[in-house]
């Protein structure tokens, strides 16, 4: 698979060496649409190793979420092959991509979607807790994510009592808690003010830089997609490598 520099096509990802995080390999989605078929993604390839961060910019309705989707396998592909860590999954059970979801991939959406009735230390130390660690563990973690994105005094803040700025970062720290190999985000900073949006984009590079995770970022922003590693777009249903 060409590297960023190796020209515009993003390549087909063989996926099956395990240096990438997330590989897709010729991933075909279609919806029926009356009596015919509306085909989103056309063969799409893509490869991202642990500790880069890729944007996706493309204009609406040309697949972004349909890619993350099957990319986070909550959605099912109707034909090529993805691989978390090397492994591929199109065939797996739905047991089985539960799992690999709950413990190697993490979701922000651009709606933090926090339970309301818990403070943002609970909010972070739920998810670790449901994988199996211990409610002290748990909670130390989460404040040491908190911390880090500059949420230590905030802890025991429910998500009514926070900004929408500091909501987003607790998201961002819920989706890291469990320590993915892959995160996902779906315009994560769409919902907030310029400002705004520069400080929870910056507090979520560092983070991803920090922890080595892969990031696949979904964002209209150009300029917050030209401070990531790479730029990938879609076109005519396939992914594309931008300048």
């Amino acid at each position: 698979m060409p590297t960023p520099s190796e020209g515009r096509t993003a390549g087909r990802a063989p996926g099956t060496r395990p240096q990438f995080a997330l590989a897709l390999s010729g991933v075909v989605r279609r919806y029926a649409q009356g009596q015919g078929a509306l085909e989103i993604l056309r063969g799409a390839d893509l490869g991202i190793t642990h500790g880069q961060s890729v944007a996706l910019v493309a204009p609406s309705g040309s697949g972004k979420s349909t890619l993350l989707h099957i990319a986070g396998l909550l959605e099912h592909s109707d034909a090529g092959e993805v691989f978390i860590d090397g492994a591929p999954t199109a065939r797996l059970p739905d047991a089985e991509r539960t799992r690999i979801r709950r413990l190697s991939i993490g979701f922000v959406y651009q709606f933090h979607h926090l339970l309301p009735e818990f403070t943002a230390l609970e909010n972070v130390a739920m998810p670790q807790m449901i994988r199996g660690l211990g409610k002290k563990e748990a909670e130390a973690r989460a404040k040491e994510l908190l911390s880090y994105l500059g949420l230590g005094a905030r802890l025991t803040h429910r998500p009514s009592e926070l900004s929408g700025g500091e909501q987003q970062r607790v998201a961002i720290a819920r989706a890291l808690a469990n320590a993915p190999r892959l995160l996902l985000a779906d315009e994560p900073t769409g919902n907030l003010d310029p400002k705004t949006s520069d400080h929870v984009f910056g507090a979520m590079s560092e983070l991803v830089r920090a922890t080595g995770v892969a990031a696949l970022i979904a964002t209209h922003n150009l300029d917050l997609a030209a401070r990531m590693d790479r730029r990938v777009t879609l076109r005519e249903g396939k992914v594309v490598e931008l300048a």
